[in-house]
Parts: C-alpha cells; structure tokens; sequence
C-alpha cells in the first residue's frame, strides 16, 4: 500500500511516475503545460536556443501570453513582443494569445481551458499558482527552468510538504476569497509557507466561487509557498466540465495524510483586509 499522501503528493507521484513520493524527495516529472510571458519568454527562448535542440518538446504544451508589456510602451517592449511572436510562429506554438486575444495570463489559461485538475504546471512568473484551485499542482519557476521545459517536456522537483488551512463557518457579509488569503498571510507572514504547498479546505472555501478561489491560490506566492491548491468539488466540475481541452483528473488528499501543520480558522473572524 502506498503511503498515504496529499494532493500535492499524489500529482506529483503522478506525473514522476512512481507510486508514492514524500516531502524532501527529488523527483523528474513530465509537465502537462509551460508557461511564460513576454518578460520571461525571452530569456527562457534564449535558453532554450542553448540547449542545441531544433524543436519544442510539443507545441500544444507551451503557451504564451504576452500581457505585460503589450500594448507596447515602447520600441523596447515591442522588442520583447516581438521575441514571442516569432518564436511562437516558428514552433507552431498553439496557445499564443496575440494582443486583442488575450488578457491577464492567469485568468485567461482557464477560462480558456488550457489547465485543469491534475495538471502539473511550470510557469515563468510566480503567481502560476493560481492554477491549484482548479486542483492542480501549479508553480512558478525561473526562465531557465521554462527553457529546459520548452525542449524536454520535464522539470525536477524536491517534493514540498504540505500545510493544511481549514476554514470553517461562515465569512461575514463583505468578506471575500482576498480578505481570506490576505488574512492567512498576516497570521503565517510572508514567508510563512515557505517551500510548502498550501492546502485550503472547509465550508468557508466550499461555498466560494472559481473566482474567489482563484484569487486564494494566486496569493500562495506571497507566502512564500510553492502551491497553493484546492480539492475539487462540484463547483470545480461545473467550471471544467465542457471547458477544458482534455480530460482531467481529480486528487484528493488521503483523511490521513501527513501535513507539516493543520491551522483551523473560523471564517466569522476574518474581516475584510488590506495588504500593508
């Protein structure tokens, strides 16, 4: 019997090949996306240039979305644009979202239903976390590391361990998924989940929609965390179900999986917050 794990766990496992991981193992896994914008695409094509490979690993596997700097600026950012745009016509990269076409990257990725549950996802920018409350494993990497993923599909990984945050009751009028995330940041601090995905379950959470949850996991980052994930539920499947481009699929943490810390928080004493 494999040990019993959590989410974060299990998609890992998953996507190394293997039956069990657990925290501080270092594990190669296949990627089902690479993500980078045009401040990180042309560092991470430069790179990926080095590697002496003539193609991308699959093309249907990459997406870029310039939503930084376009529209451009200046003759500077018109440069960078121009960087993907190029790149992206000569790998035939699919998911490219040309200026008029696109918009925040971390909106648009599922909205557009390029990621799903399950998925293990690498992007050049540090709020590809938003991805976990969709139930994936979605992270942030360095331009180097979404080159080497351009050209071999994988990336290493030390396996995280994991926080769970239980947040039951009911929020107070007002009270949003922001409010929530900014809340548990004030009581870890900003680097309180330091290399550890962030689990978010209770009532509270249940009751949230993809947008409120989506904000929740963008923010995992500000934490310091590596992931910030949310089990699917039948708010997650009405969101997917008939807008991802392939099938997904559902983890959920074991009700005996080890976690670093289980903080339990009552939803009634979160107020509405700004970040200071």
């Amino acid at each position: 019997m494999p040990r019993p794990m959590t989410m974060a766990e299990k998609i890992l496992a998953a996507h190394a090949g293997l039956d069990e991981v657990e925290p501080g193992q270092l594990i190669e896994c296949d990627l089902d996306l690479v993500l980078s914008n045009d401040v990180t695409a042309p560092i991470a094509v430069k790179e990926f240039r080095k590697i002496g490979v003539e193609r991308v690993f699959d093309p249907e596997k990459i997406a870029l979305v310039p939503d930084h700097y376009v529209p451009n600026k200046d003759i500077k950012s018109a440069e960078q644009a121009k960087i993907v745009r190029d790149f992206a016509r000569e790998q035939g990269i699919t998911h490219y979202y040309e200026v008029g076409c696109m918009g925040v990257e971390h909106a648009l990725l599922p909205e557009q239903g390029v990621v799903g549950a399950g998925d293990l996802i690498i992007g050049a920018d540090s709020h590809t976390c938003t991805y976990g409350a969709l139930g994936a494993f979605a992270t942030g990497v360095g331009s180097t590391d979404a080159g080497v993923g351009y050209a071999t599909g994988k990336a290493w990984f030390k396996v995280p361990e994991s926080l769970l945050f239980k947040i039951e009751g009911e929020l107070a009028p007002g009270v949003t998924g922001k409010d929530v995330i900014l809340y548990i940041i004030g009581m870890i601090g900003v680097d309180g989940a330091l290399y550890q995905a962030m689990e978010f379950t209770g009532s509270a959470i249940r009751t949230m929609g993809m947008d409120e949850r989506m904000s929740i996991s963008n923010m995992a980052i500000e934490a310091g965390g590596k992931a910030g994930l949310i089990e699917v539920d039948d708010v997650t499947r009405a969101y997917l179900d008939g807008r991802t481009e392939r099938p997904y699929t559902e983890y959920h943490s074991d009700p005996d999986a080890q976690y670093a810390k289980v903080y339990e928080i009552d939803a009634a004493s979160i107020v509405p917050t700004v970040s200071f």
